[in-house]
């Protein structure tokens, strides 16, 4: 059994699946993959479940009716392996703009380094995009800027997908109060698990956009980060993410 579980939420990456779960069972570590399908029509979950016979007890599936989410596919996910007792549950993409050896990394900063939540940054030293466009770029540099003035929380990279949480962090983190599914999810996670004084550490990554497949960003789901985070903050004086009588 594996300590650790890495969740990749999909909607038509047929493309990329296949070559993703490979070179994640081709790292000298032995991580379990959980896919979360938000029923894709181009086949991705027959994709899985055909390679399911090739990695027996590491690969899993997890199929949903429709596009309902990231935030809810994550949430879903989570759930999946914190009742299945990962002590290590990792978030991550698909296509590859999240560069599978640095899991090893993330991994490290939460058993050596004493992290509670490791983030791939795009924004710590030794951190960069690469394929971008530079107005692409600069929004989302201006997007955790932003993010930092309104919440304080010290963390470079707000919005990055690539990150590694401890079961204890995790698990103290009331998921039924995670309120957004978009590009905000990952920003309040995060906040999350700062408000609970749990320690984020970030690992310096190369971001690379997809080369494969279509990009499911929209002009919506930063709309929804930019008030997002206000209605975060504010109902942050009022509630926490604690789970009651823990």
């Amino acid at each position: 059994m594996s300590d650790s579980v890495i969740i990749i939420p999909t909607y038509n990456e047929k493309e990329n699946i296949a070559a993703m779960i490979s070179t994640v069972f081709s790292l000298p570590k032995d991580f379990h993959v959980l896919i979360v399908d938000d029923g894709s029509p181009d086949g991705t979950a027959d994709i899985v479940k055909s390679l399911m016979l090739q990695y027996p007890n590491r690969l899993f599936i997890e199929e949903r009716r429709g596009k309902l989410g990231l935030g809810t596919a994550y949430i879903h996910g989570f759930i999946w392996a914190l009742a299945r007792q990962y002590n290590y549950i990792f978030e991550m993409d698909a296509d590859f703009s999240h560069p599978p050896p640095k899991l090893l990394d993330l991994y490290e900063a939460c058993t050596k380094g004493g992290a509670d939540v490791s983030v791939g940054s795009r924004y710590v030293s030794g951190g960069q995009i690469e394929n971008w466009p530079t107005d692409r770029i600069l929004m989302s540099k201006y997007a955790s800027v932003y993010v930092r003035l309104v919440t304080r929380m010290p963390v470079a990279d707000t919005t990055a997908g690539f990150v590694c949480y401890t079961r204890r962090a995790l698990s103290a983190i009331d998921l039924n109060k995670i309120r957004f599914v978009g590009y905000a999810f990952q920003i309040e996670m995060k906040f999350a698990a700062w408000q609970l004084g749990f320690k984020i550490t970030e690992v310096p990554i190369t971001f690379k956009d997809r080369e494969l497949g279509v990009s499911k960003m929209s002009t919506r789901i930063f709309k929804e980060a930019f008030w997002g985070v206000l209605s975060m903050k504010w109902n942050s004086f009022f509630n926490s993410y604690k789970i009651e009588n823990e």
